[in-house]
């Protein structure tokens, strides 16, 4: 689905990303982690249209995408989430997800003058396909919680039901782990897992939690100083003598190799 070909992205004289190349295909759970400032996440904003690559080239279903912005990506149905959750803490969780599809006709001003009964047939749907993902998410008894009141496990939970409010096909996910206790990691796991298998989402995800990442994920790539080390299985990357010696570089040799 993704074809990232020799990507650079540098600031000033920093190479964030320095020649990335790697493939992401349709229908997989895809691993990307490395040691910090490895680029990975750097690499994500480009692909995602956050930032402008120097140079490289970024594919979506052979399409061109690179340089795009969020929107017209978000439209295509490649939709990005954050290390640290972007909600809109002073409204409810229900209300945070009607608020993604675009588009909607209760945005113009005309259409929720004169044309009220389809605004409200539209936001019925709306609520429904909401009501649907909290179930899916087992955050329906959080429906009317303001977001800002939630857990750091329960916002990541909210952010991956975003991305079901649309057509979304492939999702990029940064550190969903971070700050979460293990009983909600793995319903976050259980969720990205149906979503791959029942309704045949993409994702590619950052992420530093080893035995996370060994659940989920098959391919795994590692990246080291802005470059593609090695790709393959969870084992084989933990063998993998390049992974191991980036990871020594900052003392986290027990999460590659445990």
């Amino acid at each position: 689905m993704i074809v990232v070909e020799d990507l650079h992205k540098y600031f000033g004289g920093f190479r964030a990303v320095d020649g990335a190349s790697m493939e992401i295909a349709t229908g997989s759970i895809t691993g990307l982690i490395g040691p910090n400032g490895a680029g990975k996440t750097t690499l994500f904003n480009v692909i995602a249209g956050v930032l402008e690559p120097t140079s490289g080239r970024v594919t979506m279903d052979g399409e061109g995408i690179t340089g795009l912005p969020p929107h017209t990506l978000f439209g295509k149905g490649l939709l990005r989430t954050f290390q640290i959750a972007h909600e809109f803490h002073s409204m409810t969780v229900r209300e945070n997800l009607m608020m993604v599809p675009g588009g909607q006709s209760g945005e113009s001003l005309v259409s929720a003058w004169f044309r009220r009964g389809a605004v409200a047939g539209e936001e019925r749907a709306i609520a429904e396909k909401a009501e649907e993902v909290l179930e899916f998410l087992t955050i329906d008894h959080l429906a009317d919680e303001k977001a800002g009141n939630l857990s750091g496990g329960q916002k990541k939970l909210l952010e991956l039901g975003r991305t079901m409010m649309v057509d979304a096909k492939i999702v990029f996910l940064d550190e969903v782990g971070a700050g979460v206790n293990r009983t909600l990691l793995n319903t976050i796991g259980d969720a990205i897992q149906r979503l791959n298998k029942e309704r045949g989402y993409t994702f590619c995800m950052i992420e530093h939690d080893m035995d996370f990442i060994g659940r989920l994920c098959d391919p795994v790539i590692c990246m080291a100083e802005g470059k593609v080390l090695a790709k393959g299985t969870i084992a084989e990357i933990k063998a993998n003598e390049q992974v191991i010696e980036a990871y020594l570089g900052t003392g986290l040799k027990n999460k590659v190799v445990a």
